[in-house]
């Protein structure tokens, strides 16, 4: 039979998707303001909805945000939008409101920049499918900086312990590793010259299809920090597996594929509709291109 497809391209690896994003913050009304009055996002109207936490959803990813100190991330959050000029309409909407804080958004060239109250920065990129997929609201990116030297020691720590595919590429100005963590997901360590913040507590949640064996070499490096819950563990450290050195710190919320909220459909309004424009059959948003 004649070969018609490369097969290997359609491989996603052990990690299959790469859902939330944890960043604790102290004030839920501005973080109301800016995630979902200003960014567009949707409150899940389900799950943590007193005043204490709500979880984001953007498309088929979250983003969570507990009340408490701010975590900021080390580097920068890739997010899909639908619509480039709505964006920038709302956050010069919500500007004044902002007032005060670490918000901030610029235009370029090919994406929108923006930062939450706390610092947090997000590039907001336009659909692509060839870059994303067919993705049209989500998160394919979580960028972290990283010490310089250690992408090639994050990239393997991926491949033979998370059992990921992962590569060392060269960005001009540094390298960076390349993971892959879902379909068309990633994340990128683009090492940096600049000093780093400690890290805070902010985690990231991925679900993997073989969550037994990662497990196992994680507890052999003696790296978990949390081993409790059936379809769950943690941990924090990268580490170089030859020198056992820790080369970056990021808590992992590690998931197994029979978690309870593993595929959970995940609810997205259409920001655009509003009580002066309304337009029935047009609350809701689909997070794939048509």
């Amino acid at each position: 039979m004649e070969r018609r497809f490369d097969r290997t391209t359609e491989n996603v690896g052990n990690i299959v998707k790469l859902e939330h994003i944890n960043v604790k913050v102290p004030d839920q009304g501005l973080a109301t303001l800016f995630y979902v009055t200003g960014m567009g996002f949707t409150r899940d109207p389900f799950i943590m909805t007193s005043t204490n936490n709500m979880w984001i959803n953007i498309g088929q990813n979250q983003f969570h945000l507990p009340t408490g100190k701010p975590d900021v991330l080390r580097g920068v959050n890739g997010i899909v939008v639908p619509d480039r000029e709505a964006l920038l309409k709302r956050l010069q909407g919500v500007k004044k409101q902002l007032d005060g804080t670490k918000f901030a958004f610029a235009e370029r060239n090919d994406l929108i920049e923006a930062t939450c109250p706390w610092g947090n920065r997000f590039r907001c990129h336009e659909p692509d499918r060839a870059r994303f997929g067919p993705l049209a609201l989500g998160v394919p990116y979580v960028q972290f900086d990283v010490p310089a030297g250690a992408a090639p020691a994050i990239a393997r720590f991926y491949e033979q312990v998370m059992e990921a595919p992962a590569k060392v590429e060269d960005e001009g100005e540094g390298c960076q590793a390349r993971v892959q963590v879902g379909v068309k997901q990633y994340f990128l360590f683009r090492e940096t010259d600049k000093p780093l913040p400690e890290y805070d507590s902010h985690h990231i949640q991925i679900y993997l299809a073989d969550f037994a064996k990662p497990y196992r070499r994680l507890a052999e490096l003696g790296l978990l920090t949390m081993d409790t819950l059936e379809h769950e563990y943690r941990f924090k450290d990268i580490v170089n597996l030859d020198s056992k050195q820790v080369v970056f710190t990021v808590e992992h919320e590690v998931r197994s594929m029979r978690h309870p909220l593993f595929g959970r459909p995940l609810v997205n309004r259409n920001p655009a509709q509003t009580n002066q424009n309304y337009r029935p059959g047009h609350d809701a948003m689909s997070w794939a291109l048509a």
